[in-house]
């Protein structure tokens, strides 16, 4: 049976020490290609302009953007921090013209209807405290036709995958926040319940060893 989830966090990593562990685990995962932007390629999230859901220090983002051509990116963070740290990778990345942080909560996101041609996350799923704003704020800025990912680990994961993920993760400091982050995560059942609430268009439920993903297309007015 699997335990009910543990609520981690609703306010994102907001401590300095906190942001440079984090920036310094998501370099790794860059580095290694375990980061999900091959996954967002697939989903046909390759062109326009891309929301990215918090963001944190921008890895994700900003290898989108290099894998993707005359593309720009606006990425939404609840972390003052975050933003400081993301708005210098991207500097160090080449990539400053075409990405911009803006500092807000998701849940009111502060945008126009239908401005986007994509919104996508990863790992951000779990610390939001009005899911089922979110998933319907994503639906209200994309545009017709835009399409969406929303990636984030699975609670119900097997044990070993747990451990090695853990034993796997640099610095150490961060292997306590990747089993929180884990056992805040969602099941695949709960994910179906939570999304066929929402006004997203035509949301498919994809499955890996490690995490769920919600993927679509908003539909043509």
């Amino acid at each position: 049976m699997v335990k009910p989830r543990v609520i981690e966090t609703t306010e994102g990593i907001q401590g300095e020490f906190d942001v440079i562990a984090y920036d310094r685990m998501m370099r790794r995962l860059r580095d290694r290609g375990w980061i999900e932007t091959a996954e967002i390629l697939k989903t046909g999230i390759t062109n326009g302009v891309a929301l990215e859901i918090g963001p944190g220090p921008g890895h994700l983002g900003l290898d989108w953007l290099s894998k993707t051509e005359e593309t720009s990116l606006v990425g939404l963070e609840i972390s003052a921090n975050m933003i400081a740290m993301a708005e210098r990778n991207a500097q160090e990345a080449g990539l400053s013209e075409r990405a911009e942080y803006v500092h807000g909560d998701a849940c009111k996101m502060p945008f126009e209807d239908g401005i986007f041609d994509a919104v996508f996350t990863n790992g951000s799923l779990h610390e939001w405290a009005e899911p089922l704003a979110i998933l319907n704020e994503t639906a209200r800025v994309l545009k017709p036709g835009g399409r969406y990912c929303i990636s984030d680990l699975r609670r119900d994961m097997n044990p070993l995958l747990k451990a090695l993920m853990r034993a796997f993760t640099r610095p150490k400091v961060m292997r306590a926040g990747l089993i929180s982050s884990i056992n805040a995560a969602y099941i695949e059942r709960e994910l179906r319940d939570l999304v066929a609430r929402s006004e997203l268009d035509h949301p498919q439920i994809k499955k890996s060893v490690i995490g769920l993903a919600v993927i679509g297309k908003k539909g043509d007015s």
